[in-house]
């Protein structure tokens, strides 16, 4: 199975992982997710300084920025695999 598939495969498993992840692991999986389906974080951050939500997103996509979406997409499969033992 190539890397596509298995990223697409775990994303399908991520939603059913029995006990929900910390915010900071819940956040990884986001930034990594982002960096493996879009790319690098060229977007502009949300304006409003009291969404503290939206700027942590913003902040953990744009730390990845040069993060190849392959290695994006491994990372992401062996955070869902190790979610999942």
């Amino acid at each position: 199975m190539d890397l596509e598939n298995k990223f697409l495969e775990a994303v399908a498993e991520s939603k059913s992982i029995n006990e929900k992840p910390s915010n900071e692991t819940l956040l990884k999986l986001y930034s990594l997710y982002k960096q493996a389906t879009l790319g690098d974080n060229i977007s502009e951050p949300n304006p409003n300084p009291f969404d503290f939500v939206a700027k942590a997103k913003y902040e953990a996509w744009a730390d990845l920025f040069g993060k190849t979406k392959e290695a994006a997409m491994q990372e992401y499969i062996d955070l869902i695999n190790k979610l999942r033992n």
